[in-house]
């Protein structure tokens, strides 16, 4: 500090764990065996059959198998530890996966979109009853998949994107079942294709609220669930403390979230167990678990350790 400023600067660092992502890395290597397989067969069978639902759905479930890739990449980066460059450790490297992630849906989307146009245009007869096995097929797969992210899905959002993700293509896949059924019934081909649309329209909403959610993280943008307002509010009812300023509250990673405030305590720094106890409560009443205060006897606006 330097001898020109009139206030106090004194930090207190709460480095809870609480929120910390669990190991789910055996769930995410059944996952991927299970649905990579899957896309093959899909895959295969929806070209024999010329069902362009079942190759609309084997993309998704491609796109799938690449995301789940890619949280298990970020969920094991996320435990480095700290390094003297990287002092939070790769924790924001959840954010990063839930970007790639959205990214690649949208390409997915387009060359979905690209051959079912095609085909409303130039419709070719599918086997009803392929499109009825191999989506069956499906539906028990990626239940199965969710199955295995359904504890983590409520403490990590990466996580209960996976589960999202698993349960929409189990979706996906009645929808297919339905498709094939319809075909044997009435012989409209179109039907086909339609559903395709339908397919990539669920995925677009699904991946619209990734994007919209990675964005706002990649910006540091308050997380949902915690209203800056209630922080403040909290912080400036404190004994003692006369102002809050320079309050920033923002994800670290997609299961933990930081602060940093400056009180205003004209009776000097309230000592040890005031920041402690005020760390944990910011903990526990809004999940807030990497606390750091700055306590000042009076504020000076020119102060550029204040910005």
């Amino acid at each position: 500090m330097g001898l020109g400023h009139a206030h106090n600067h004194d930090h207190t660092h709460n480095h809870g764990h609480g929120h910390a992502p669990k190991d789910f890395g055996r769930a995410f290597a059944i996952g991927v065996v299970l649905n990579s397989a899957f896309v093959v067969v899909e895959a295969v069978f929806g070209i024999l059959s010329g069902s362009m639902a079942l190759v609309a759905d084997a993309g998704h479930n491609l796109s799938d198998v690449l995301a789940l890739l890619i949280a298990w990449g970020a969920s094991i980066a996320a435990r480095k530890p700290p390094s003297g460059r990287f002092t939070y450790g790769l924790k924001s490297s959840t954010i990063l996966a839930a970007l790639a992630n959205a990214t690649l849906l949208l390409i997915a989307i387009g060359a979905i979109l690209f051959e079912t146009l095609h085909r409303l245009f130039d419709p070719v007869e599918p086997q009803g009853w392929t499109m009825i096995w191999v989506a069956g097929i499906g539906i028990l797969i990626n239940t199965a998949t969710a199955l295995l992210f359904m504890r983590g899905r409520k403490t990590d959002i990466n996580i209960r994107g996976a589960y999202l993700h698993m349960a929409a293509d189990a979706l996906v896949s009645v929808g297919v079942v339905i498709a094939g059924a319809a075909i044997l019934l009435t012989g409209i081909v179109l039907i086909d294709p339609l559903v395709s649309l339908v397919i990539v329209a669920v995925i677009a909403w699904g991946t619209w609220g990734l994007l919209k959610d990675s964005l706002k993280m990649g910006l540091h943008a308050v997380p949902d669930g915690i209203c800056e307002e209630e922080v403040r509010a909290y912080l400036a009812s404190l004994d003692g403390v006369e102002e809050v300023h320079d309050l920033h509250i923002w994800p670290m990673s997609t299961t933990e979230t930081a602060l940093t405030a400056h009180l205003i305590i004209p009776q000097g720094h309230p000592g040890d167990a005031f920041l402690h106890d005020t760390a944990h409560e910011l903990e526990h009443r809004f999940g807030i678990d990497h606390a750091t205060l700055q306590v000042e006897q009076e504020r000076d606006g020119d102060c550029g350790v204040c910005c």
